[in-house]
């Protein structure tokens, strides 16, 4: 049994104390692994070999699904309409490298990653933010619901029996792809890069096959193709050709992944970024071009009994032989793995939009595994949902699926575009500090504002078209959707606005003096006024109090210190430092230690700052921590539990 030493008051009424505890084994171990000391964090990046696979992913395995969705609006005016599937194609990479230079700068800018999110909130405004980060939020659910549906449509191309069960498959991946994240991003990360290059070879091989066959003549049609249903033959239109390319675009989704994860990456974080978002272009870009000229040359029919992928596989592979069935499985593997830059993105962004206080703050809390658990969670419950009401299909999924990225995409290429106009205005050797990042002079700024201006046109007019060509077979979801999640931030900001007003120490007269009674021990998250109110009541208790605050973010460690040193009135102060960033095992630790040297007839009062929330909803919104310490400290002997209430209220204080 450890022993505690009677703590002296120094000057600074500041106590530093490690805890001892570490996490106990439990079933979770054994899913994803043992806990991660908070210090572990420097050691579990990635470097651009892991990172393509990790946050590219999504855009390379869209080759396999956005190419036939290309061709299945091209499909209704006949074979004569499949010639514009390459010159459509050939528009989509164009578009790409366009987004690549954009993107580019954009990591190099925002070395701290964010993404369309952080690069709207300093240049646009909280509104475009809000709208960019509920557009991304959305687009990330469906990337997952879209990309393991199109994996489960590979496996019923080469076995239909599965077909009925696709949605319940699809479901399975999922979950097993939030377990395998939840074990951590060095690990995932790990795991995912085998089946990703896996992926990469079978497709240029197979591509490579297939070119050289058509070069020298010996490359023939798809035989025994699938049946297309359409009841009449449309006409070739700009109307059809737009919906053509429109579907085709979503082969660019999860470009802006990389920008979005910068901080997962070693340093030189923003230059190994860069690199692997170059890399990710010339392989999606390459992919793209030859499936599509490949699938016309075939005469690849779309259809969801069996994708454009399995039949140009088994035409190269001159039937259903094991090279086909190693493409499909790789197609397969790489499609269901997409759904991993998903998992990695949307905690990341879900964090950021939680710290500013528009999402619930309990995602922006870093689980066992140094990795946002809620949002992993979070993001695995609703993309299952997705795929349920949608019966995994992949032609009902698509319709929902872009427009909000090419949002972002607007949203993010403007505010670049602002930003080095803001640049262009800053006299050299000037700074400008701003919430994501610094600002200085940049010479080369007109260039810069031009490549992002023209990325910002080109996304907006495609986010445009698909809005139009779209919005009849379901993007009107999404154009509905939106508002309603930027409605739910600003209620969600509100409350805590609202919360924190009422808390704050601003022209708040200190509290009264403190008579003796016994030994009081205060646990504290933070200085405000809620807090003070509960060190008011124990010094009607006792004067011999200590105040014990969780060290887990030395940050806010360092602003609490400053704060008490105002507002603690000589009361001393523990700091428990947290390796693991535990709550409560920390605090039952140092409680345990004081009662084994508990004098007779000696009360140990553990006072709990307590908030209370008025309705269902804000509760949710705000950690129990005092409910949690008054089930483990109920049963132990010689220790009185006394919650202090704060409430607060919607009416105004009177004057």
């Amino acid at each position: 049994m450890s022993t505690i030493a009677p703590e002296p008051l120094p000057p600074s009424s500041i106590i530093h104390r490690k805890a001892k505890n570490s996490p106990r084994w439990s079933f979770g171990h054994w899913l994803i692994g043992r806990p991660l000391a908070t210090a572990d964090a420097a050691h579990q990046t990635i470097g651009k070999t892991i990172g393509l696979a990790v946050f590219s992913s999504d855009a390379m395995s869209s080759v396999a699904y956005g190419p036939q969705e290309m061709l299945l609006i091209l499909a209704v005016a006949g074979t004569q309409a499949m010639g514009l599937a390459f010159p459509l194609a050939l528009a989509i990479v164009i578009l790409l490298a366009i987004l690549t230079l954009s993107y580019e700068q954009t990591i190099h800018a925002y070395p701290g990653g964010g993404g369309a999110y952080i690069v709207s909130r300093d240049n646009l405004g909280e509104f475009p933010a809000l709208v960019a980060g509920a557009a991304l939020l959305t687009d990330y659910i469906l990337t997952v619901a879209v990309s393991i549906s199109s994996g489960v449509a590979q496996i019923a191309s080469a076995y239909p029996d599965v077909f009925p069960y696709r949605a319940v498959i699809a479901v399975a991946m999922v979950m097993f792809i939030m377990l395998i994240n939840l074990r951590g991003v060095k690990e995932s990360g790990i795991t995912f890069a085998i089946p990703t290059y896996f992926f990469l070879a079978m497709m240029f091989l197979t591509a490579g096959i297939g070119l050289v066959r058509l070069a020298t003549g010996n490359l023939g049609s798809v035989m025994n193709p699938p049946h297309f249903e359409s009841e009449t033959l449309h006409p070739i239109t700009l109307f059809l050709i737009l919906r053509a390319f429109s579907n085709g675009t979503t082969s660019l989704t999860g470009v802006e992944a990389i920008s979005n994860g910068i901080t997962a990456f070693k340093e030189p974080r923003s230059k190994n970024a860069g690199i692997t978002l170059v890399w990710m272009a010339c392989i999606l870009g390459s992919l793209l071009l030859a499936i599509t000229y490949l699938a016309v040359h075939v005469g690849a029919v779309p259809s969801e009994e069996e994708t454009v992928i399995s039949q140009i596989a088994r035409t190269i592979y001159n039937g259903q032989g094991i090279m086909y069935l190693i493409t499909i499985l790789g197609t397969t593997l790489i499609l269901v793995m997409a759904a991993n830059t998903a998992f990695a993105d949307f905690p990341r962004l879900s964090a950021l939009v939680a710290n500013d206080g528009f999402l619930p703050r309990q995602l922006a809390f870093k689980g066992s595994r140094l990795v946002f658990s809620y949002g992993i969670a979070s993001l695995s419950i609703i993309a299952s949902l997705l795929i349920f009401l949608f019966d995994a299909s992949v032609s009902a999924l698509v319709p929902l699926y872009a427009i909000g990225v090419f949002l972002s995409f607007t949203l993010s290429q403007s505010g670049m575009a602002h930003r080095w106009w803001k640049s262009g205005r800053i006299k050299p050797g000037e700074e400008l500090v701003e919430r994501g990042s610094t600002l200085h002079y940049d010479r080369h700024w007109p260039v810069k504002m031009v490549i992002n201006g023209i990325g910002a046109v080109a996304t907006c007019m495609v986010m445009l078209i698909f809005a139009v060509t779209k919005f009849a077979e379901g993007a009107w979801i999404v154009l509905v959707l939106t508002p309603i999640l930027v409605a739910i931030f600003w209620a969600i900001h509100r409350h805590y606005r609202h919360v924190a007003s009422k808390l704050s120490l601003e022209h708040y007269g200190g509290t009264a003096p403190h008579t003796p009674r016994h030994r009081v021990i205060v646990p504290l998250s933070g200085i405000h006024r809620g807090s003070l109110q509960a060190l008011k009541y124990a010094r009607m208790l006792s004067d011999d109090i200590t105040a014990v605050h969780i060290l887990i973010d030395p940050v806010e460690a360092e602003k609490l210190q400053k704060k008490w040193e105002k507002w603690g009135d000589g009361v001393r102060l523990v700091l428990l430092d947290s390796p693991y960033r535990q709550f409560i095992e920390p605090l039952l630790d140092y409680i345990n230690d004081l009662v084994s040297q508990r004098q007779p007839n000696e009360v140990i009062t553990v006072v709990v700052p307590q908030f209370v929330s008025i309705t269902p909803w804000e509760k949710a919104l705000h950690t129990n921590t005092a409910g949690i310490l008054r089930d483990e400290l109920l049963t132990t002997p010689g220790i009185v539990i006394t919650d202090v209430p704060y409430i607060v209220s919607e009416k105004k204080e009177e004057e």
